[in-house]
């Protein structure tokens, strides 16, 4: 039998939920990835973890990986997408608790804004789905001041400059109007950091408040605000479909 090939460390890390295999890159040039007892910063290091002891911040890597877990979780308003805040907001890890292994969010939602998230610690699907070619529809329902003109609109769905490049054309539709106020129907194919609001801004018509309500086939239905589910087997085989196509 062939012995085992050693793997780059960020890939172990991946494949064992630490991170996703960017992030993962970061704690290594940070120092926060030993093997063997010694600080590793090199990213090409390769390591054996049935061999190798290798720790995260002190914590020992188990030999083998656990359980690939996929969570769809309606994240309220007033959590952030990360691990740890250091000004002790809440985060979304405290809404999955339960769960006996470490997760992260793939793609994220703001501070301010709630809806449909997905959690995983599947590092390898994660790093697929957030890369940038990765164009995964996501719908969204967003009320924004005012009343959007007819060639408003139509700007954003064309899309418009931001950071030096046009955002991809878009999906927005009006469903509701008040004196003050209209709720949109949004479908984005990208997802630049904060981008609907920064649109919406830019267009005159800041958003008032903001709501996922799918993720490509991923529907958040009624799923209450603050819950957690397991992805069905017909959604994780569509992400796993979607991931196999953009690795092509």
């Amino acid at each position: 039998m062939a012995e085992p090939v050693p793997l780059r460390l960020q890939k172990i890390l991946a494949h064992h939920g630490i991170a996703s295999r960017r992030q993962a890159e970061s704690l290594i040039r940070s120092g926060r990835v030993q093997v063997n007892g010694q600080i590793v910063r090199e990213l090409g290091t390769r390591a054996d973890p049935a061999e190798d002891h290798i720790q995260v911040d002190g914590r020992p890597l188990l030999p083998s990986p656990p359980s690939p877990r996929y969570l769809l979780l309606h994240k309220p308003r007033g959590y952030l997408c990360t691990c740890h805040d250091p000004q002790g907001r809440r985060t979304i890890l405290e809404l999955v608790s339960a769960v006996d292994t470490r997760l992260y969010p793939i793609g994220r939602l703001d501070y301010e804004s709630s809806g449909a998230l997905i959690l995983t610690n599947d590092g390898i699907l994660a790093q697929t789905l957030t890369h940038p070619r990765y164009h995964i529809p996501k719908t969204y329902h967003v009320w924004v001041s005012g009343i959007p003109s007819i060639a408003t609109l139509h700007q954003w769905q064309q899309g418009i400059c931001l950071d030096g490049r046009p955002t991809q054309p878009a999906s927005v539709t009006v469903l509701s109007q008040r004196l003050d106020r209209t709720l949109l129907e949004v479908v984005l194919h990208e997802g630049r950091n904060r981008q609907i609001r920064r649109v919406a801004k830019i267009l005159g018509h800041p958003v008032l408040s903001l709501h996922r309500l799918a993720i490509g086939t991923l529907q958040l239905g009624h799923l209450p605000s603050g819950q957690y589910r397991n992805l069905k087997k017909s959604e994780l085989q569509w992400l796993q479909r979607s991931e196999q196509h953009n690795t092509l």
